[in-house]
């Protein structure tokens, strides 16, 4: 399904829209819910993935096949890993069987873990015979894709004796390493985060029944965030539900889109979105984003829309998701008539304020490209390939767009 945004050149003035539960949150506590069956989850994210992850740890197959949900491999990696006599075939997608595993598989099997490979060296799909796990110390290099730290430390707490990871380096996404390790203190489990060492102890008893509320991805609120800096002066959208004190990385949009003078106010959980200038104040966008990557999409597309220079930094683990984000956004920015340059973990757009019309973005099995590219339908025409990818994330993401007075075709 492709989908034609016709230019519109405003949104509604002034518009609310519901957002479910992060997908980053909703995974973590799916896994910890299914180690711990006290736990109760609310507004669980209706994601593509976290419907991928809940059939998957409910399963009772010996074949698991989670598609293109590259969270839902690496924790399952892991959690089957401990399923004691319970042996598991793990595979995914054609891309899926492309991207690396086998920094988290060597940490399991450092662990004792015992787990194989079913085709190439180091990819899935993967054969785990589930076991218990008595090894506690490992290392992994600090620059690692979060998920493999954040993988290990879900099911530290049923090892036998815990674990107590070093990470060897400068540390990225630090953000969603203290997401997994502050939902693990709100079950009740004890963990350190010390200089470059992780802590998580054992938990032999069952902890206390709790409710756990997830709160709205911010991901998603992004999109949102680029279409208020791309309108008129004065458009508010607001979004539930979210908190100030958010645990998700993303969360740093409030700060980072000032600079394209889009003000946030916080009120009974939820955001309300300002354009507070016509002029944008600033002539250049740099940011290391090495902490929040999965927005460097949306604030490309931003900065393109209003005619900014744009340097990004800290890139690096676009390349393994569920396409090179860092080739397909200067493919598609081009095609649009940007002129872009890439490294392996950087971005440069130069500064143009012509925008080409007509233009078929291709969306690489990648949810993140259809929805980054389409506030640019309040600037030009262009179409989306591939619409319904955004399901992974957001499946109602078209539907909230009508909502806001998108023309689409």
């Amino acid at each position: 399904m492709s989908i034609e945004i016709l230019k519109s050149s405003n949104t509604n003035n002034k518009s609310s829209i519901t957002i479910t539960g992060s997908k980053s949150e909703s995974n973590r506590l799916l896994l910890l819910q299914a180690i711990y069956p006290q736990i109760n989850i609310d507004n669980l994210s209706n994601s593509d993935d976290s419907v991928l992850m809940q059939k998957a740890l409910t399963s009772k197959s010996s074949v698991v096949d989670i598609h293109h949900a590259g969270t839902a491999m690496r924790f399952l990696t892991a959690y089957f890993s401990i399923q004691q006599g319970r042996e598991i075939t793990l595979t995914g997608s054609s891309r899926m069987k492309e991207r690396p595993i086998k920094i988290l598989v060597d940490a399991l099997k450092e662990l004792g873990a015992d787990i194989s490979y079913l085709e190439n060296e180091g990819f899935p799909p993967l054969k785990i015979k589930g076991k218990k796990l008595s090894k506690s110390k490992v290392t992994l290099k600090a620059n690692v894709s979060s998920q493999y730290i954040s993988a290990l430390l879900l099911i530290a707490s049923r090892l036998e004796n815990g674990i107590e990871l070093t990470l060897d380096g400068k540390i990225t996404s630090v953000p969603y390493i203290k997401m997994t390790l502050s939902l693990l203190d709100k079950i009740g489990v004890n963990t350190q985060f010390k200089n470059n060492k992780i802590v998580v102890e054992s938990q032999t008893s069952d902890i206390k029944p709790q409710v756990l509320i997830v709160e709205s991805d911010w991901s998603s609120a992004s999109y949102f965030y680029s279409i208020v800096a791309l309108s008129e002066k004065g458009t508010e959208i607001t979004l539930t539900s979210y908190k100030k004190d958010s645990l998700q990385g993303d969360s740093i949009l409030a700060k980072i889109y000032k600079e394209f003078d889009v003000e946030t106010k916080y009120h009974n959980n939820a955001i309300t979105l300002t354009k507070s200038s016509i002029v944008n104040s600033q002539n250049s966008i740099n940011l290391d984003l090495s902490n929040a990557p999965d927005i460097a999409q949306t604030i490309s597309v931003t900065a393109f829309g209003l005619g900014l220079e744009c340097n990004l930094t800290g890139l690096h683990t676009l390349k393994i998701k569920e396409t090179d984000r860092l080739v397909a956004l200067k493919t598609e920015l081009e095609k649009l008539g940007a002129n872009v340059n890439i490294t392996d973990a950087t971005l440069h757009l130069e500064a143009s304020t012509d925008i080409k019309s007509d233009v078929s973005i291709a969306t690489y099995n990648d949810h993140r490209m259809a929805m980054a590219f389409a506030p640019l339908g309040l600037k030009t025409t262009l179409k989306i390939e591939s619409a319904d990818v955004v399901s992974k994330s957001y499946p109602d993401f078209w539907k909230d767009l009508k909502s806001l007075g998108f023309k689409l075709k």
